[in-house]
């Protein structure tokens, strides 16, 4: 396993771990991180979540399992896809939980997602108990990537699918001219001044900016068990679509 830890953390001068300066700051910003995650992708992030879950069809899940769940979005897009499915979310963050087993319940979901406090790095789960692990905008957020993503496939049988969404760095002229603005610029001032928060809406870009995206994370996933790697760039790039099999 990679025993390094990412070196982007949401507070520098901390000397707590990443790990839980990530839980801390997601607590902080739970009341209101749909609201932002909604409007600063001006709602396109629903249609990632929606090809997310398309990626998964070929595994015919019946026990999926998502990693860094958060609110609970991506787990609720995938209960529409799949109604037969059981599905189990997991985070750190006990504040993003409580809002998401509102959500369910809202839904009348809480009988077929279960929402669970747990570790990436030590998911809570047997071997091979999974026919799918899907991922939001998460594995940037891990302590230890190559730890987080080993234990995503220890929980997966072979042959389930994995779909994993994580911001990415447009490359064409000029939307990623105008992207690199918005998103060092704009961004962090909008979710600074509706999450007030003062490090999360910063952490983001900075946390980007590290990730190692594209071919590097392909790399990266082969390394940790997983086989046809790819990568699927979506909205000019904003965002990819990695998937992989077991």
């Amino acid at each position: 396993m990679d025993g390094k830890p990412t070196q982007v953390v949401p507070d520098a001068a901390s000397k707590l771990s990443k790990k839980e300066q990530v839980a801390g700051m997601f607590d902080g910003i739970a009341p209101r991180y749909d609201l932002l995650n909604h409007l600063l992708s001006l709602g396109i992030d629903k249609r990632w979540r929606r090809k997310a879950i398309r990626s998964i069809v070929a595994a015919e899940p019946r026990q999926i399992l998502d990693v860094a769940t958060g609110t609970g979005d991506l787990a609720v897009a995938a209960s529409k896809r799949f109604p037969q499915a059981n599905i189990t979310g997991v985070d750190i963050s006990a504040g993003m939980l409580e809002i998401g087993r509102k959500k369910m319940a809202e839904f009348g979901l809480s009988e077929r997602v279960v929402l669970l406090q747990a570790d990436s790095e030590q998911l809570p789960f047997a071997e091979k108990a999974f026919d799918a692990v899907i991922c939001a905008y998460g594995v940037r957020n891990f302590e230890h990537l190559e730890a987080g993503l080993q234990e995503m496939c220890r929980v997966m049988r072979p042959g389930g699918r994995l779909a994993i969404l994580e911001f990415s760095k447009p490359k064409a002229f000029p939307f990623s001219q105008l992207y690199r603005f918005y998103f060092r610029f704009i961004l962090p001032f909008v979710g600074r001044m509706v999450s007030r928060h003062s490090k999360a809406y910063t952490y983001l870009p900075e946390s980007v900016a590290a990730f190692p995206e594209g071919e590097a994370f392909l790399e990266i996933l082969n390394r940790c068990g997983f086989s046809q790697a790819k990568a699927k760039p979506l909205s000019f790039g904003i965002t990819t679509l990695y998937v992989a099999v077991k």
